[in-house]
């Protein structure tokens, strides 16, 4: 008999509540496919027909709790903000919105959101990382960055904002104000470094046109 996409949906967001009450109750590591198949009502084998495993999933709950970040952040921007505190807002909002996920989202995002951007074969991966991307260089050029925003500099990003994210997903303070701290100083260290950058290539421009 074949299944209707509506079915095929059903039936995806069934597993997805269900890991996601698992992944709270049993841990991450703990819940396993035929576990979450088995409170899905699927086969194991059908499983992996909308998900190839279980970090797959996770980063899907993610995905879900990030899909209205940049609205949600563009409502609190300041008109006045800094680089650096457009920045900031930007990733404590996707902070905020994660902290439903955060006690189990940490092993995904350790093996599909490391420190170096590379093409990556998980769609819900690819999909975090160039919405979050796309906004970081939107902001960029919104505070005269002259020309696009190019790879280097994305990499350096990337590099500093998921270390705060494995930072954030073990940190034990109040309200995890340690990872704010650290994220503060992340920002304010990327900012001065694209300054650092631009100087360095005016000046190189003023002396190609001197000679």
């Amino acid at each position: 008999m074949r299944v209707t996409a509506e079915a095929r949906e059903l039936t995806r967001q069934r597993i997805l509540e269900v890991s996601s009450e698992l992944f709270r109750s049993q841990g991450f590591q703990e819940s396993t496919s035929r576990d979450i198949a088995r409170e899905a009502g699927v086969a194991n084998g059908t499983l992996f027909n909308y998900f190839p495993n279980k970090e797959s999933i996770a980063l899907q709950l993610a995905c879900d709790v990030l899909e209205d970040t940049e609205a949600a952040f563009r409502k609190r921007r300041r008109e006045a903000a800094s680089l650096e505190e457009d920045l900031f807002l930007h990733v404590s909002t996707g902070l905020r919105r994660l902290q439903p996920v955060r006690a189990f989202i940490g092993p995904a995002l350790e093996t599909h959101l490391g420190p170096v951007i590379a093409d990556d074969a998980c769609q819900q991966s690819a999909t975090i990382r160039l919405g979050h991307i796309e906004v970081v260089g939107r902001l960029l050029t919104e505070h005269g960055l002259t020309e696009p925003p190019n790879s280097v500099q994305f990499q350096m990003y990337w590099l500093l904002y998921t270390g705060v994210l494995a930072f954030w997903t073990k940190d034990a303070s109040v309200k995890q104000e340690d990872t704010l701290a650290l994220l503060d100083q992340s920002m304010k260290m990327f900012v001065a470094w694209l300054n650092v950058q631009a100087t360095s290539e005016s000046d190189s421009s003023i002396e190609n046109s001197v000679e």
